[in-house]
């Protein structure tokens, strides 16, 4: 019986691009949902997540960063940041710990001041400054917004994270719980795969080539008669033909590598065998066509 004290929300993190908003999601759900790269804007579509516990609920909707747009993906992205926020209870900002503020924090800021539900500030990647620069990083935000609450800490390093939790149900109604105190996330197992084995694609590729893959599953199903086993098919996206090779690498070395990679995290997530087969293909600017990015994943309809 739920109690009447429970409480529930829909909480958004948003941020410019590659300021931690995963790792923290990650790090507060207690397990990996969301990729994570060294890469701006990682994250492309808005992932659901649920933390749960005796005194509530509380929907972390992961928004792609706010950014300037360059081409039609840079638009869906920050077109569904921008709707998220105004279905939700709060709101997460994060920004990393500097007393400079630029163009895009102020414009997130002009964003926040219009939406009306607590913004609680999240100074993140204190792990990466002297102590006595966090302050002025704190004053410095005072100014351009009005903070329900402000969190320094590190998502990475787990410093300070556990008062986050606690400081959303403050600012949570009463109501009811949403999902299943077992579910973690509304993603569908194929989209989470994709993401996966874009994930190793990017930490394997590093620098060689831009963000430009996407990952579609061609197959994804227990193999008959096999529970423990799952057959796993799917294409790497990329826009030229140079990066094509750099994705196979010399005698298909590069492209073994991130299978591998992806394998091991699939079957940790599936609790089963995987079986895994990779292929590349090229699609010239497939980021700045509708059709191919709604094949993707990316339906600009639902913004």
């Amino acid at each position: 019986m739920m109690s009447e004290s429970f409480k529930s929300g829909f909480v958004a993190l948003i941020g410019r691009p590659n300021v931690g908003k995963s790792t923290l999601m990650n790090h507060l759900i207690g397990q990996k949902i969301a990729i994570t790269s060294k890469k701006p804007q990682t994250t492309r579509n808005r992932i659901q997540t649920v933390y749960t516990c005796e005194e509530g609920q509380i929907v972390f909707l992961d928004t792609p960063g706010i950014h300037k747009a360059k081409n039609r993906l840079g638009e869906y992205m920050v077109a569904v940041a921008e709707r998220t926020l105004k279905d939700v209870d709060a709101i997460l900002w994060l920004v990393e710990p500097s007393t400079f503020i630029g163009a895009g924090e102020r414009h997130i800021a002009e964003e926040l001041q219009q939406v009306g539900v607590p913004v609680i500030l999240i100074i993140n990647k204190i792990d990466t400054v002297k102590k006595e620069e966090i302050l002025p990083a704190i004053d410095m935000y005072r100014k351009i917004c009005d903070f329900a609450e402000i969190i320094p800490c590190s998502a990475l390093r787990g410093q300070n994270t556990g008062d986050i939790i606690p400081c959303i149900f403050k600012y949570l109604p009463y109501g009811p719980q949403f999902y299943d105190s077992d579910t973690v996330t509304d993603q569908p197992q194929r989209q989470i795969a994709a993401e996966v084995i874009r994930e190793k694609a990017l930490h394997a590729l590093d620098e060689e080539v831009p963000h430009g893959i996407a990952v579609a599953i061609d197959k994804m199903q227990r193999r008959p008669g096999k529970k423990s086993l799952y057959d796993i098919e799917a294409t790497i996206i990329c826009e030229r033909d140079s990066h094509k090779g750099i994705i196979i690498g010399k005698q298909g070395a590069m492209l073994k590598k991130i299978g591998s990679n992806a394998r091991y995290e699939l079957e940790r997530m599936l609790e089963a065998k995987v079986n895994l087969r990779l292929w590349v293909k090229v699609k010239k600017d497939w980021r700045d066509s509708d059709f191919l990015l709604k094949n993707f994943g990316y339906d600009r309809k639902e913004i």
